[in-house]
């Protein structure tokens, strides 16, 4: 995979930078963390510094195709970009994607100009990976780089086809496309040992193609959140209401006798916080997670769990993180998930957080300046953990 450090000349050209500006924002619109748009910073920079003309794309979150609305706008990017370039150059939003307005803005750019494009899901092409859409984008440009890991796990027009319309020698990967490769494909393929896994979060079935690929590599795995009660339920435990998906409790079980055949030390939480109903202000309690009452349900790991774990990750060279330890959103079922960043980030290990819920927690702990390595892409970070082709590298690669 060619990075944009390979491509020979690129100077005064028109770039098409595909960035991942799905950043999280708060009630009243403003952005929370900016992780994502600081990351794509060295790719535009490299781009301006030899007079290039960019232009940015972006999906954010999940409009209705065709309807604009100012909550789905990439108007707040294009503020912060404004703040974080710290240049003199024009950068401007253009008020579609591929209509009469990006059109006309794209072609009047001049050197050290920045035009965003509106956000990518207004139209239907991008999710429909349509290559006519594809290639009207493709029209406005002369080299194409992709720096959105975070959306290289969907096979979308700006990702996969659009990459596929220009040859090797005119497409490459972003700065931060590559750093996010290279680190998860070095660290899984030759990890300093011991090597832990700590999965967290709602469902099994969501990283269960992770864990059964980890199982492989790892020294020891971590199981927390609410996907650890389909384990517990395995083992014959009362879990209560708390959430199970019953029908993946034989692949539970398989997991555990494989981590156990190879050698793989498998822990899950020994204690929990419980309560009657799912809300933030209930009352809850800690029980030991053979005790879980029959109409309570576990939030968060207890504080046994969090001493247990901490134990575990002591001697740890190398750890990977996916997943809260539980409802993290809300401060009564957050300590877990706290505690266990404090303890990542207190370790001595290389360490590498997940994005999506596992990036936020870490942001929340203050934590993210002491990690080794935090992923701007929850999904397709995942989907590299589990082995996948991701649709955004193999079109760069192809």
């Amino acid at each position: 995979m060619k990075t944009i450090k390979d491509l020979k000349n690129i100077d005064g050209k028109t770039v098409f930078i595909r960035c991942d500006f799905n950043v999280p924002k708060d009630e009243d619109g403003n952005i929370t963390d900016d992780r994502r748009i600081r990351g794509a910073l060295p790719t535009i920079r490299y781009c301006l510094d030899r007079d290039c003309k960019v232009i940015l794309a972006s999906h954010y979150e999940r409009p209705e195709p065709g309807v604009y609305e100012e909550k789905y706008s990439l108007a707040t990017v294009v503020t912060r970009l404004k703040t974080l370039l710290k240049i003199a150059s024009n950068i401007s939003l253009a008020e579609d994607v591929v209509g009469v307005d990006a059109k006309s803005k794209a072609a009047a750019l001049e050197t050290g100009d920045v035009l965003v494009l509106e956000n990518l899901r207004y139209e239907a092409g991008e999710t429909q990976n349509d290559i006519e859409f594809a290639k009207e984008l493709a029209s406005m440009v002369d080299v194409y780089i992709n720096d959105a890991f975070g959306a290289c796990h969907r096979a979308h027009a700006s990702i996969d086809a659009m990459a596929r319309l220009f040859d090797g020698d005119h497409r490459a990967a972003g700065f931060l496309l590559s750093k996010e490769v290279n680190f998860f494909e070095k660290t899984l393929e030759n990890p300093m040992r011991p090597f832990v896994a700590v999965i967290g979060g709602s469902k099994v079935s969501g990283k269960l193609e992770a864990l059964r690929n980890l199982i492989e590599k790892v020294d020891k795995v971590i199981i927390g959140g609410g996907m650890a009660f389909t384990f517990l339920k395995a083992q014959g435990y009362e879990i209560g209401n708390s959430l199970v998906e019953n029908d993946l409790l034989d692949e539970a079980r398989t997991v555990m006798i494989k981590a156990r055949k190879k050698g793989v030390k498998f822990y899950l939480p020994v204690d929990v916080v419980v309560t009657p109903e799912f809300s933030e202000h209930g009352i809850s309690k800690y029980l030991p997670s053979q005790e879980i009452p029959k109409d309570w349900m576990g939030l968060d790991i207890g504080p046994a769990s969090s001493r247990l774990f901490r134990q575990v990750l002591n001697d740890a060279q190398t750890i990977i993180w996916n997943g809260p330890m539980g409802v993290y959103e809300w401060d009564k079922f957050s300590k877990g998930s706290l505690k266990m960043s404090h303890d990542i980030a207190d370790t001595h290990a290389t360490t590498i957080v997940g994005g999506g819920d596992t990036a936020d927690v870490a942001q929340k702990a203050g934590d993210v300046d002491e990690m080794t390595f935090v992923s701007t892409g929850g999904g397709a970070s995942l989907n590299l953990i589990e082995g996948k082709v991701l649709p955004g590298i193999e079109a760069l690669k192809s």
